[in-house]
Formats: structure tokens, C-alpha cells, sequence
């Protein structure tokens, strides 16, 4: 107060009870009020326009609290006295604030610059307001405050006064401070009047801040829930410290309107007020000029004014506003921000439980010409491109309605025309995936809302019977949505089904279509009835000329559900459970990938189908009738850890074992029919891969799969029944027809496979011919047929020890097996390397001789059961070698089979096997010793060596054949042949002494 000194008897007379020098003061009310003013602006200085609500102009509490006790003694004196009151104080002074000039009124005295007087104003007034909440002694009084929107809106007309230049930076503040006024304050239209005056001139601008990032920038909204959310967001009282920063001026405009509709002003409506207003500005002229930015600002206005107003009135307005644009003069950008808008309004008559069916048919309309340009041929891709940014928003307008709406009974089916038929075939791979994750999304929101609706339709049959007819209609919208869906998408998704490389979603949504037949069957179309979901596991899930990726996935949906398997068996369909283990059979055989993968492409695809594989398998064994065999084949399935072919391996295995347990015949035969079911026809869904012989990991995955198949379902596979599998693996497997065509072999890939699963499958044909009562003399001649081709041809030329130890007929019979079968398999291989392998032609060898003969020592070596009779047999051949064969290796090899086998026989207590043994040494004898006796005698020599025995027993015959050779020659003794005769015989310990004795005295 500039100094001045006042006394207090200069306000009050003797009894205290008046005032008595109103100039006066008025005069101090005025110093002290200017004192706060030029106080506030020394503070404003340092005030940010982001800080302007949370940075108070009160320096301290006392200054606070004389400003309350003013309020409360000015507004007082008004009214008793019809004096000023506080605000017309204010008012005055800030006023002249603005203007810059004190001469209005001469008890003020400003010195300050002030920089931004109408931010300042906006300041002070906001803080000022706010001390109306409390009387005079401080408390909080919850009546209603008192305004001083005269002043505001001269506030208001100069921040939107295009001549004075206030940047958005600035105007935010002001309005900021204008919403919160409005908040504190009783209703106001004429803000929204002065508002709507410059944001209507304004629509196309961005209203940004540069300083505040990019995020500041104006956006139009991704999707139409987003939009309405940003609407949402200016509906609600929010006093966020971030407003500022996250809400530009047209936002907090907003706002305004909203807060303001939402006062009561005298029993009418506000907006009965504003509406002309608003609507007056617009027209086509108006329209056309608007810019994407502008357009989404007109949106956001008439989106809020359906919330808070009128909304159909709000809606039809905003529609007709929007037709005015013409189609050649509207871009694909602006076109799909009004799609997005529609939809929004579309949100708010969810929201209102209103029917959409009108703007829904004016959106599908449109959806679908633009479907029908893009579904042209004639388009080209640019176009199509463009088009699809349309088509795209559309599909996500409609998810969101879907997503929003709680009982979708508002006519939602107007939005699902055959637009999408004609959409669906034109689509990309991208396109249709992003389209059939939309339908899959649609497809469970419909099922989950009638599941719902079904619940309480129920609940509401046994309580409230008035309540029943508005469920009704909504279930007959959803059956309503149900069809269209199957009538405009399910056609081409059923044309894929046969596709080689069907998009990934296809499986998804094709099991979600085959849920909705269990919910909602009398929709299905009449190609699936009268069951619809037996038809759609049929078509998509076990038929096996079906993609194995698509039938994996589809069937890992449904079998995870336990609503499907008491659907399927409470129908009576028993044979369900066969069906999806034959199909995951044959996924397994197509699907699996093994380690040899190339790009990583290709891996990270591998990757995912092996998953996937794995997943199916998991579920498969859970099924129920997996679970019956594994329990009878004592296998815990908790403690398995299911590797996709460990549990091929396993299944098969546990089948064997399981027909194996069956005594009843009947059992049995029921088990052989179900054991054919579980594996089809592996030839029919094999048939790609085994005449391209391509992939490698596919045709030894098979190969290995039949070997299992062979060597654990022996017992099945020898049956009648089963006969047209057996045979079947044979011709096409083992003994495929370029096997046996000279001019042909078999690819490398096949051959590989075989020579690794060749073991198992001999294995288990060995046993087969020896339980079949019908075939056995067939398969034993297979199975010569097989040992014969595939003994050679993985016969290395040279012995090798790899390539006999390791030689697949050799491991067939050494690997562990039922003693029965491995003499049996001994027995075949012997006579087949006897009859094919080791013919002499004069006395000219067999090729390969060394490693024919590596091969029998090993085989002779490794078995330890053996038919003395067969192996017997293979004796003069190999006394051959001795006898014609110089080479050493030859000969050791020779050396050490005889040996073996003449071992063996000694082991055997049969008189018939050492008859047997001898008799083959004496026809070896009479057949050469005429012609090669030395070498006989030297062979002989070696033999007794190993077994005296059996020399000594052929004494009679060596002499004979001596004498005969001697009678037959004419000349009387042969002392060359004596001499090596009698070598031989001194082996022979006394015999042979005895012998020589005889041959001298003769």
C-alpha cells in the first residue's frame, strides 16, 4: 500500500457497527489487491503453460487466507451495502491489466511489465475461483460457487481472437483454465458459443506443439474403438497434471462442450441450445474442405455429441453430412477415416442398446463395392492395395462392434454381406489371414455371447416367464449372424481344404466353425447336415487326402475340448477316437522333419510344425481310448517324455502287446480291425513321397515306421485280415519293381532307408512265416527274396570291417529276437548265400568271394543258435575255396569257417549231425581227390589240425581213393602221391601210423 499508514477508527464510527469511509475503503481494498496482482505477475514469470493449473499465485499461506477473508467481507458488504464485489474488484483490475493502462481508475498503480496479461488473467482467475470454497474462516462449504463468467468470456473472445495471435501453446492454458472454471463454476453456453465460433473456422489445423515431441502431433485414431476411446476420454472429469501435455486445444474444447452438456440450466437441454449453433456451420461446401485432420476433428465433435446428446438425431446429421461427399472427391485415406467414424458411431449405439441395422446396411453397402472392385480381375495390384486399406478398416470396425457388443441382438448381421465372398478370393495370403483372424474372433465372441444368452434364457424359463420373448429374439439374431457367416465365408474355406499350402489360419477357423455347429447346428449349410460336425471333422480333419499341417491344428483345437468328446460319444459316434489316431498317424509320417533342414527359413518353419506335431501328439494320448491301451500295455503316461517318434514307436509297440495279451479269438480279430484302422491306407497318403522318393527324412521315416510295423505287430500282420498291408509293404517297400529290373535301381534316399530299417523288417517277417498258417510259405519266400537282393547289394566288393559288421541282413539276425525266428532268418540267409553266392564255375570263384565269406565267418561267429543242419550244408562250398582258392585272405577266412561250423557240431549231441558231417567230407573227397589229391590231402591236413576225428573216420575212403587213382593210372604205385598221403596220415596219430604200416607192407 505504498507505505500508507491507516487507522482503524478511520473505518468505524464510535459504536463500531458501520463503516464510515467507503472511499477510503475501497481505496485499501484496491492497494491490497493490486499488491497481490503485481506479486502474482513477479510469480507468473516463472510459471510453465504445462504447470499453469498445479503453480498457485499465493506466495504463502497468510496472503491464502486474506484473500479468502476478502472474498467473504466484499461479497458480504455487496450485498448488504450494493458495493462492489470481489470479483468486480478483480475484474476491474484485471481488466486494466490487459489493457495496460491505470488511468480508469486513479487509486490503481501498476509498475510491472507484464508480458502475457491474458495468460496472467487466465491464471490468477482459475486460482482465484477456486477460494470460493471456503468461508470466512477457512472451512470448506459445499454450496455452489460464485461465477464471474462475464469476465471469462471476455477472457475466452480474446484468446480465440485471430488478431491477437495466441499460439496453441498459450490456448491450451487458456482453455485449461477455462475447463476447470467450468468444472467449479454453474453452466455456461456462451463458452461453447465463442468456442465453436473459432474452432469451426480451424477444423483442418493440427494443433500442435512442436516442442512437446512428435507425439504431439495430430493422429488420426487406428481403429474406431480408439476413437471412441479418445471421445471417452473428453466425457470424463479428468484433472490429470499431464492434461496439458496429452490434450491439444480442440481436445480441451471437447471438454468443454461435454462438461457443459452435462449441467442442468433450468430444465433445458443444452443441447437444444448449441445444436443449431453447430450444425449451421456445416454444409457441403464445408465438407469438401475438410482435410484428414479436419475430418477426423468433425468425427470426434459429432462422436461426442452422440454421447451426450441426441444421439440418433447426433448420428443421422453426421451421416447426411458425410454422404455430401462425393466418391471422386474424397480420398482412400479420408474414406476409411469416415468407415472408421460410422463405426464408432456404431460403438455408441452398443453402448445404448439402439438397433444398428440402418447405418449398418449404409456401411455394408459400401464394404461392398469396394469388395467387389478388389475381387475384379481388372484391378490392378496398386489399386487393389489401396483398396485393401478400406477393406482392412472395415473388418476392423466390424471385430470391434462384435468384441463390444454384450448380447449382439441389434441387427449385427447387416454388417456380414456376401461382400466377404467376393473379398475372400482376391485376398493375399496376408490379407486372408488377417480376414479369417477376424472371423475366427467373431466366431468365438457369437458362440460365447449364445452360450450366455442360452444360460439365462434357462434360468430365466424356471423364474420369470415375462423375460423369455426378449432372449428369444436375441438368440434368433444370433442364429441370424451364424448363417450369414456360413453362407458368406464357409464356402471358400471349404474350397481350400483340398490346397496343398492352405494358410495357417485356415485350420483355426475352420474348428471354429465346426464348434459352432455343436452350438448352433440347424445353421450349418445342408451339405454338412443332418451332422454337421461329424462333417466338418470329416472334411477337415480325417479324410486323408487333407494338408497333415491343416489336420494337425484343426484337430488340436477340438480334441483338447472336452465338450467335443462328450458330444461326439453322446451321439452315439464311437468311432471317433479311431479316426483321429489314424489321422495323427499320418500327420506324423507327413509332418515329421528331421535334423536335416537348410536355410534358416526353412528351420524356423521346421520348428514350428514340429510343435505343433508335438502338441497333437500330446493330446492324442490323452484321448481316452489311448489311455484304455497304454493302461492294458502298463505304460505310465506321466512318466513319458513324447518325442514324436518315441511315441510312434511306443503306440505301435504297446497295439502289438496288447493283441498279444488277447486269448479270445474274437478279441483277437476285433483287435486286427481296429490295428488296420489306426494306420489306413499308409500307401494312399505315401504315395507323393515314394515316387518322388523326396524327402529323404519322409522316406526314412516310413521305412523306419514299417519296420516297427513288422517287427511288433508280427502276430497281426500274419493274419487274413491284415494279408493286403503285409503284401503291400513287401511289393512297394522291399521288393519294390525297380529292384528287380537290371536296368534300374533304387534312389539313393530309399535305399538309404531301407538299409537302415532292413534289420527290424527282416526280423519281423521271420516271425511272420513262422505263425502264419495261410502265408507262411509265401513270406519265407520273400523273405529269400528280400536276403537275396539286399544281401549283394550292401556287400562292399573287398571286406571291410564297417561294411560287414554293420551289413543290415548280418545285424538282422545278431540283434536280439525269439529264438525260433532267428534260426529261421539263419537258415534263409545261409541257403541264400549257398544258392547265390557262392557257385564255382570250374574252378574259377565267385565274385567277391572274400567278403562273401568275411560275411558268413561274422554271421557264424555272432550267432549263438544255430540249424547244425544248414550250417552243414554250406561246408563244400567252402572246402572249395580251400581246395581251388589261393588267396590268403581266402584261405584264412575259409580256415576259420570250417572251424566254426565244425565247432558247432561238435556242441551237438546228435549222432544224425556228425553222420551228416562226415558224409560231406567224403563226397568233398571222392569228388576231387582224384583230380586235385594233393591239395586234398592238404585240406585235410588243415581239418585235423581242428578235428582229428572226423580225418581219421575218412581214412577208408582216402585210401581207397589212393588205390582207385593208382588201378585207374596203370603204373603201378604213385610215390608222389603216397608220400603226400602219408604226410598227411602221420597227422594222424596211431590211425594214421597204422595205416602208413599198411600201405608198406602192400
Amino acid at each position: 500500500m505504498l507505505g500508507q499508514v491507516v487507522y482503524a477508527h478511520q473505518f468505524m464510527n464510535l459504536t463500531g457497527e458501520t463503516l464510515t469511509n467507503i472511499s477510503l475503503f475501497d481505496c485499501v481494498c484496491t492497494n491490497l489487491l493490486c499488491d497481490f496482482i503485481a506479486l502474482a505477475i513477479n510469480g507468473y514469470g516463472k510459471v510453465r503453460p504445462t504447470d499453469a493449473i498445479t503453480c498457485f499465485p499465493f506466495p504463502c499461506n497468510c496472503i491464502r487466507e486474506l484473500l479468502i477473508m476478502m472474498i467473504s467481507l466484499l461479497d458480504q458488504k455487496s450485498k448488504v451495502s450494493h458495493t462492489e464485489s470481489f470479483w468486480n474488484h478483480i475484474s476491474k483490475l484485471l481488466r486494466i491489466n490487459l489493457l495496460n493502462d491505470n488511468r480508469e481508475d486513479e487509486h490503481t498503480h501498476f509498475s510491472l511489465n507484464n508480458k502475457d496479461p491474458l495468460g496472467f488473467s487466465w491464471w490468477l482467475l482459475v486460482h482465484l475461483a477456486e477460494l470460493y470454497q471456503y468461508t470466512w474462516d477457512g472451512t470448506v462449504d459445499d454450496k455452489k460457487m460464485k461465477a464471474n463468467w462475464s469476465f471469462a468470456e471476455n477472457l475466452l473472445k480474446l484468446s480465440c481472437d485471430a488478431k491477437a495471435g495466441v499460439l496453441e501453446e498459450q490456448l491450451r492454458m487458456h482453455l485449461q483454465c477455462c475447463l476447470t472454471l467450468c468444472r467449479v463454476w454453474d453452466s455456461n453456453l456462451n463458452t461453447v458459443t465463442i468456442l465453436w465460433e473459432y474452432y469451426c473456422k480451424n477444423l483442418n489445423s493440427s494443433f500442435a506443439i512442436p516442442w512437446l515431441g512428435i507425439k504431439n502431433f495430430a493422429t488420426v485414431s487406428k481403429t474406431p474403438f480408439s476413437l471412441l476411446e479418445l471421445v471417452r476420454s473428453c466425457c470424463m472429469d479428468e484433472q490429470s497434471p499431464d492434461l496439458y501435455k496429452t490434450t491439444n486445444s480442440y481436445h480441451f474444447f471437447l471438454r468443454i462442450i461435454a462438461l457443459q452438456m452435462r449441467k442442468e440450466t433450468n430444465g433445458t437441454h443444452p443441447w437444444k441450445q448449441i445444436k443449431g449453433r453447430i450444425y449451421s456451420k456445416f454444409h457441403q461446401r464445408k465438407m469438401q474442405e475438410l482435410s484428414e485432420t479436419g475430418l477426423m476433428h468433425f468425427i470426434c465433435l459429432f462422436l461426442l455429441l452422440a454421447r451426450t446428446a441426441e444421439v440418433e438425431d447426433v448420428v443421422s446429421r453426421a451421416t447426411d453430412l458425410l454422404g455430401t461427399l462425393t466418391r471422386s472427391s474424397i480420398s482412400v485415406a479420408n474414406k476409411g477415416l469416415i468407415w472408421k467414424g460410422l463405426f464408432a458411431f456404431l460403438l455408441i449405439y452398443e453402448e445404448k442398446g439402439l438397433d444398428i441395422s440402418a447405418l449398418a446396411d449404409h456401411l455394408s453397402s459400401s464394404f461392398h463395392q469396394v469388395a467387389k472392385e478388389f475381387y475384379l480381375k481388372t484391378t490392378d495390384h496398386s489399386r487393389k492395395q489401396t483398396l485393401w486399406i478400406l477393406l482392412s478398416a472395415y473388418i476392423d470396425g466390424v471385430q470391434e462392434v462384435i468384441e463390444n457388443s454384450s448380447h449382439l441382438h441389434l441387427s449385427e448381421e447387416k454388417l456380414f454381406n456376401e461382400g466377404f465372398s467376393m473379398l475372400l478370393p482376391a485376398c493375399q495370403i496376408s490379407e486372408l489371414n488377417f480376414t479369417l483372424s477376424f472371423l475366427q474372433t467373431v466366431i468365438a465372441q457369437l458362440r460365447c455371447v449364445y452360450k450366455r444368452s442360452a444360460q439365462s434364457l434357462q434360468q430365466i424359463c424356471t423364474a420369470a416367464v415375462q423375460n423369455v420373448p426378449q432372449l428369444s429374439v436375441a438368440k434368433e439374431r444370433h442364429l441370424a449372424i451364424a448363417t450369414v457367416l456360413w453362407k458368406n465365408f464357409f464356402p471358400y474355406l471349404k474350397s481350400l481344404r483340398l490346397s496343398q499350402t492352405p494358410p495357417p489360419q485356415l485350420a483355426d477357423t475352420a474348428a471354429g466353425f465346426a464348434l459352432l455347429t455343436m452350438d448352433m447346428p440347424s445353421t450349418a449349410p445342408p451339405d454338412l447336415q443332418p451332422q454337421p460336425f461329424q462333417s466338418m471333422m470329416q472334411n477337415f480333419g480325417w479324410d486323408d487326402m487333407i494338408n497333415p499341417h491343416l489336420v494337425s491344428r484343426f484337430l488340436s483345437h477340438l480334441i483338447q475340448n472336452n465338450d467335443v468328446l462328450s458330444h461326439l460319444a453322446g451321439n452315439g459316434f464311437v468311432s471317433f477316437q479311431t479316426f483321429t489316431i489314424r489321422s495323427w498317424f499320418r500327420c506324423v509320417l507327413q509332418m515329421h522333419v528331421g535334423k536335416t533342414l537348410g536355410s534358416t527359413e526353412k528351420a524356423d518353419t521346421g520348428k514350428k510344425y514340429a510343435d505343433q506335431l508335438m502338441e497333437f501328439t500330446r493330446l492324442v494320448f490323452k484321448l481316452p481310448e489311448m489311455e484304455t491301451l497304454l493302461m492294458k500295455a502298463k505304460v505310465e503316461l506321466s512318466s513319458l517324455k513324447l518325442e514324436i517318434k518315441p511315441a510312434l514307436s511306443l503306440f505301435i509297440k504297446v497295439i502289438g502287446k496288447a493283441y498279444n495279451e488277447l486269448q479270445n479269438l474274437s478279441e483277437k480279430s476285433a483287435m486286427v480291425s481296429k490295428a488296420l484302422e489306426y494306420v489306413g491306407d499308409i500307401f494312399k497318403y505315401m504315395k507323393p513321397y515314394l515316387v518322388n522318393s523326396d524327402p529323404p527324412d519322409s522316406i526314412l521315416l516310413l521305412y523306419w515306421t514299417v519296420g516297427c510295423l513288422l517287427k511288433s505287430w508280427a502276430a497281426i500282420l500274419a493274419t487274413s485280415k491284415a494279408q493286403q498291408l503285409l503284401c503291400s509293404i513287401i511289393d512297394r517297400l522291399l521288393l519294390p519293381l525297380a529292384l528287380l529290373q537290371q536296368d534300374k535301381d533304387l534312389p539313393t534316399a530309399k535305399l538309404a532307408a531301407i538299409k537302415e530299417n532292413l534289420p527290424q523288417c527282416l526280423q519281423g517277417l521271420s516271425v511272420i512265416s513262422s505263425v502264419s498258417q495261410t502265408q507262411g510259405s509265401y513270406i519265407r519266400q520273400q523273405l529269400h527274396s528280400i536276403v537275396h537282393q539286399y544281401l549283394g547289394r550292401f556287400l562292399p566288393a573287398a571286406p571291410s570291417p564297417s561294411g560287414i559288421v554293420n551289413h543290415p541282413v548280418l545285424l538282422a539276425v545278431c540283434e536280439p529276437a525269439s529264438i525260433p525266428s532267428t534260426v529261421l532268418l539263419q537258415k534263409v540267409i545261409l541257403q541264400v548265400v549257398l544258392d547265390n553266392f557262392m557257385h564255382f564255375k570250374g574252378c574259377a570263384p565267385p565274385p567277391r568271394l572274400a567278403s562273401v565269406l568275411a560275411f558268413l565267418h561274422e554271421l557264424l561267429r555272432r550267432t549263438k543258435q544255430t540249424d547244425q543242419h544248414t550250417v552243414i550244408e554250406i561246408l563244400p562250398a567252402v572246402l572249395k575255396c580251400l581246395l581251388f582258392v589261393n588267396e590268403l585272405q581266402v584261405k584264412k577266412l575259409s580256415s576259420e569257417i570250417v572251424q566254426l561250423v565244425i565247432e558247432d557240431c561238435r556242441l551237438s549231441v546228435s549222432e544224425e549231425t556228425s553222420i551228416k558231417l562226415a558224409s560231406v567230407f567224403r563226397k568233398f573227397i571222392e569228388e576231387h581227390v582224384a583230380v586235385y589229391d594233393q591239395q586234398v590231402y592238404s585240406v585235410m591236413e588243415m581239418i585235423s589240425i581242428l578235428d582229428r576225428s572226423i580225418i581219421i573216420s575218412q581214412i577208408p575212403i582216402l585210401t581207397q581213393s589212393l588205390m582207385n587213382s593208382e588201378h585207374k593210372r596203370g603204373l603201378g604205385k604213385n610215390n608222389a602221391q603216397r608220400s603226400a598221403y602219408k604226410k598227411l596220415l602221420s597227422c594222424l596219430g596211431v590211425d594214421g601210423e597204422a595205416e602208413i604200416a599198411h600201405l608198406d607192407a602192400e
